[in-house]
């Protein structure tokens, strides 16, 4: 009696994986690969921000301690406020880069019309891969740079 209870959850499961199988995969249009290819490029720089930030803020106590110290004392650490300052501005590069792609980039442009999406996406798949660049060294940089303390 209790198998028999099991025989319509066997065919259901069944059922339901063969259906899943049956339903043939949509292609993406290169226009949708090129979308989800800008998106990825967003999805890797976005959730470094904050820690961007907190890397700009240290970057600037630094050098603002670094300032604030005798004559003397600031000509030894000449160098570490070089790579300091160097470090800030990738830093506010990579910062500048973020909001100016992400303030500039249309969602839905040129939807109707896919020969000019494509190319729209093209050129923000650059930009994209920029911007990402630009967040992943700055961030590398800096990191780099308050181990060696």
């Amino acid at each position: 009696m209790k198998y028999f209870l099991l025989i319509p959850v066997f065919v259901l499961f069944f059922a339901a994986c063969n259906n899943q199988a049956a339903q043939p995969e949509e292609k993406k249009s290169l226009a949708d690969s090129l979308f989800d290819d800008v998106m990825a490029g967003h999805d890797v720089a976005m959730p470094k921000m904050m820690k961007l930030e907190r890397l700009q803020n240290q970057t600037k106590a630094a050098i603002d301690s670094i300032n604030k110290l005798p004559s003397a004392k600031q000509k030894m650490l000449a160098n570490y406020k070089t790579e300091l300052d160097s470090t800030l501005k990738a830093l506010d590069y990579a910062d500048f880069a973020m909001n100016q792609w992400m303030g500039e980039f249309k969602y839905d442009s040129l939807k109707n019309n896919e020969p000019e999406r494509v190319k729209y996406l093209q050129s923000e798949l650059e930009k994209v891969n920029k911007m990402k660049d630009a967040v992943l060294k700055g961030i590398n940089k800096a990191d780099s740079l308050f181990s060696k303390k």
